[in-house]
């Protein structure tokens, strides 16, 4: 079993950035997929990047790609979420989330591939 605790959420101008902070407890990331999510209300969780815990390797969404920047700690077990040039249309709850499944399903499977989540953080973008 994983325990995931997602920090660092909040307020921010339009242009700012914030990083997310991901930490696991009970287990450690090792052996796992881990990503982030993010739901707006009223819409559908939906997958922004994810990355193998062992091996580094990354995926980003198209749409993500320039402005959110998935990273892991190994020593702190704990993954990160760098988000630069944020907009309105970012405001959202982000999850992380672990995934026992390779880094190509976890992606093409999006939220159902994920066994463990977190409860959230807010990230709200005032314009």
């Amino acid at each position: 079993q994983v325990q995931l605790v997602e920090s660092g959420g909040g307020l921010v101008q339009a242009g700012g950035s914030l990083r997310l902070s991901c930490a696991a407890s009970g287990r450690t990331f090792s052996g796992y997929v881990t990503g982030w999510f993010r739901q707006a209300p009223g819409k559908e969780r939906d997958l922004l990047a994810a990355i193998n815990w062992s091996s580094g390797t990354t995926y980003h969404e198209d749409s993500m790609k320039g402005r959110f920047t998935i990273s892991r700690d190994t020593a702190k077990n704990m993954v990160y979420l760098q988000m630069n040039s944020l907009n309105p249309e970012d405001t959202a709850v982000y999850y992380c989330a672990a995934a026992q499944r390779p880094l190509s399903t976890a992606v093409a499977m999006g939220a159902s591939a994920y066994d463990y989540w977190g409860q959230g953080t807010q990230v709200t973008v005032s314009s």
